[in-house]
């Protein structure tokens, strides 16, 4: 590649990545972005999407489980996991399709190749051709995280990441799980109901830790009765992996798997960015250093998704994406609030939240009230065969503030999006409590859990 110019440079195509690339292109900018894998980033092509992909019939096979319940009979499900496979790569292959043709409606260039930031805020690229790309106005780094392993072990054999959990071949026999946060619960639910015995473990006091307690308690009954065993307060170590079967141990007892799933934690990934020949400053915790507005140390370089504080959620970095792509072209723009940012988690049952657990409502020193209703408090959890499911908002008394929403059960992670357009809208609980909701729906049972909040409630 010669020397080139360019207005905007991004580097990564995942969904910060891509996102940022459209927006400034939107914005009038001249843009190319680098990537030195597949288009989409890891995202579509090995994390998020393969996964929902995998969990989707996970969910079609409980299902038609479940179909005698609502009187239609059916033969025993067999699971053909070739084809599910091969739906996965459908899948990917269309939304990353999707990607190159927006990049081309949109007239972004895409260099494959190694890129690196340049002491001078200019971008050196790698790969299939060498060259310099000179940047008029910004560059966007958008690389993502890597997988990380716990302490004691390394990824090879039959110990591996996420990513490659999603991508197997062949059903296991059995798996372990090792961390119990949104990523490890969705790979030990999804392959419990596929029917391989899986284990999952969890360091901490329990179950998808950084949620509410109560969402934790009803998640890992979920689990238990899919068949996982769970194992919280416990780590595993003394790994050893052959090459067909994985040994390990924790606390007094030992283990053997075909497959050992390391899910406890990730980092960004700045090997070979260069980001210290540049002098860009990174936090205490090795994360890049921005402001408000997505920038670095060095002027006119950004970083955005999980590169950067914040929750490590592909939503937030396409967010960034588009904050980082506004400042460069000189727009003004406003810092994201990261507590109000949606959390979902795909496993059974599903989790949706935002904002304070009551536990961290409480230590903030809040006057904190709460409203709980249980899905079968309405009409639409008996229709769809989800009474356990619940619903938690969490509260202030003295302003009638919403602080956070807690949902547990079928389509948590979509019902959980009207709590936080509440909440940017700065309406509170009392608001929720008086909108009028379709009957009957599952939503109906946030509007209750509001009116719990506000002193009245209704159903329950």
């Amino acid at each position: 590649m010669a020397s080139s110019s360019y207005d905007v440079v991004v580097i990564g195509s995942g969904p910060g990545g891509y996102v940022a690339a459209i927006r400034a292109a939107q914005l009038g900018m001249r843009t190319v972005v680098v990537e030195k894998d597949q288009v989409g980033g890891r995202c579509l092509n090995y994390a998020c999407i393969p996964a929902k992909a995998v969990l989707r019939s996970a969910d079609i096979l409980q299902e038609v489980r479940d179909a005698g319940e609502f009187g239609i009979t059916v033969g025993a499900p067999e699971v053909d996991f070739a084809a599910i496979g091969e739906r996965r790569n459908k899948v990917v292959k269309t939304l990353t399709g999707g990607v190159a043709g927006l990049f081309k409606k949109n007239g972004i260039d895409l260099i494959e190749g190694h890129a690196s930031v340049t002491a001078d805020g200019n971008v050196r690229v790698e790969g299939t051709s060498d060259g310099e790309i000179q940047v008029a106005k910004g560059v966007i780094i958008a690389t993502g995280s890597v997988k990380k392993p716990i302490p004691g072990t390394q990824f090879g054999g039959r110990v591996i990441g996420t990513e490659e959990a999603w991508a197997l071949t062949e059903l296991p026999r059995t798996i372990a799980v090792v961390g119990a946060g949104a990523s490890g619960t969705e790979i030990a639910s999804a392959y419990a109901r596929l029917g391989s015995e899986v284990t999952l473990f969890e360091g901490l006091e329990r179950v998808l830790p950084t949620e509410d307690a109560d969402v934790s308690k009803l998640a890992e009954r979920g689990f238990k009765k899919q068949g996982i065993k769970v194992h919280t307060n416990t780590f595993v170590e003394n790994v050893e992996t052959t090459d067909v079967s994985c040994r390990f141990t924790y606390g007094d007892e030992s283990g053997e798997v075909d497959w050992l799933v390391i899910a406890a934690g990730r980092g960004p990934d700045v090997e070979g960015l260069g980001l210290d020949v540049a002098g860009i400053k990174l936090t205490e915790h090795g994360l890049v250093h921005v402001d408000g507005a997505l920038r670095t140390s060095l002027p006119n370089v950004y970083a955005i998704g999980d590169l950067v504080p914040g929750p490590a959620l592909a939503h937030k970095a396409s967010d960034e994406g588009i904050i980082a792509a506004e400042a460069i072209a000189g727009n003004e723009t406003h810092p994201i609030s990261y507590i109000d940012i949606p959390r979902a988690t795909f496993c059974m049952p599903n989790v949706g939240s935002f904002g304070l657990t009551e536990a961290q409502a409480k230590e903030q020193g809040h006057d904190v009230v709460v409203g709980k209703v249980q899905y079968g408090a309405v009409g639409a959890g008996t229709v769809y065969g989800d009474r356990a499911g619940l619903v938690k908002v969490v509260g202030d008394k003295q302003y009638g503030e919403l602080l956070g929403g807690h949902i547990i059960g079928t389509r948590a992670t979509e019902l959980i999006q009207e709590l936080v357009n509440v909440k940017d809208l700065e309406g509170g609980y009392a608001e929720v409590a008086r909108i009028v909701h379709g009957h009957p729906t599952l939503s109906e049972a946030v509007m209750e859990a509001a009116r719990g909040a506000d002193g009245w409630l209704i159903h329950g």
